[in-house]
């Protein structure tokens, strides 16, 4: 059997410290990436370290200047990356790890520009006018994600309709951004984004500003029940899609996308169980319950059974 030259100390602490971040930062992608062999799991790390690095100088408190001068830094790391010309004694462990991790699998690193594009799009106050709007955003902050990912994973050679697995890669990253969008309705008003689509809310007859969206109860006459019902019916259109890629990956990556994907779909449907609590704060699974379904996932059980759907 061929064995891999172990990893130079600094790469190891590299990747150690993207674990890290991993686990403290991202609970559900960590749920999901457990049960894969220790290179794929370590690579995931390293793409979701530098995503955090780009989505906090997005979140934080600097001014919009600042954080195009650092998302414009983060694209300059990423075209070292791209070119191999990290040193191998850079002293930043994200960089490092995100080097060799590239040289490693073919991860089409251009899903990382998107991304910068996508949080320089809210560092800019972008809003969306429909859903064509708001998908191209979702695309490059979620759905490239999910592209990124699957240069990792790879798919089972010779499996039937491998050359769609890019997009729906790419539509599960949407379904999972835009079950984002809803649990944060309140947050996010808080911080003054409003993500859904003005031509929904005018639809609904929901106020449009952040000011106005965060009240609880909604303004009289807004229906914002049904707004959020539409937006869950869009999401679930946006997850049977996407879940087809599931039958594409091998057994221990098609489980931990279902871990993963499972844990967003169960709070899909916990959001419809009441459309509202969404104004009322932050909703979220109970512990026990995300544990649950991600026990489902990472045993395969969700996985086999979206297989034997698509291929009755």
């Amino acid at each position: 059997m061929r064995h891999r030259p172990p990893l130079p100390s600094a790469v190891l602490a590299s990747y150690h410290y993207c674990e890290t971040i991993t686990g403290q930062q991202a609970r559900n992608f960590a749920y999901g990436i457990r049960l894969l062999p220790t290179a794929q799991r370590r690579a995931l790390s390293a793409l979701y370290a530098f995503a955090r690095r780009v989505d906090d100088i997005g979140d934080g408190t600097l001014d919009p200047e600042t954080k195009q001068t650092r998302l414009l830094e983060c694209r300059d790391l990423l075209e070292r990356v791209r070119t191999g010309t990290v040193p191998d004694d850079a002293t930043d462990p994200v960089a490092l790890a995100l080097a060799h991790a590239a040289r490693t699998f073919p991860i089409p690193l251009g899903g990382l520009d998107e991304l910068i594009d996508g949080v320089l799009m809210d560092v800019r106050g972008h809003t969306y006018e429909n859903w064509d709007d708001l998908r191209f955003y979702c695309r490059c902050v979620a759905g490239a994600i999910g592209r990124l990912s699957l240069g990792v994973f790879g798919t089972v050679p010779g499996v039937r309709g491998a050359a769609r697995a890019p997009e729906y890669a790419d539509t599960l990253g949407l379904a999972l951004q835009l079950t984002n969008i809803l649990r944060d309705v309140r947050e996010d008003a808080g911080n003054g984004r409003v993500y859904l689509p003005a031509e929904d809310l005018r639809k609904f007859s929901c106020p449009e500003t952040a000011q106005d969206l965060r009240r609880y109860p909604p303004q009289h006459g807004a229906d914002f029940t049904n707004l959020v019902r539409f937006q869950i019916e869009r999401a679930r259109e946006l997850f049977a899609e996407g879940f087809k890629l599931l039958p594409m990956l091998d057994r221990r990556s098609g489980a931990c996308v279902a871990a993963m994907a499972g844990i967003y779909h169960r709070l899909l449907d916990r959001i419809a169980e009441d459309p509202a609590a969404v104004l009322r704060g932050r909703v979220a699974l109970p512990a026990p319950e995300k544990a649950l379904v991600a026990v489902r996932g990472l045993t395969g059980m969700d996985a086999r059974r979206i297989a034997r759907q698509a291929h009755p």
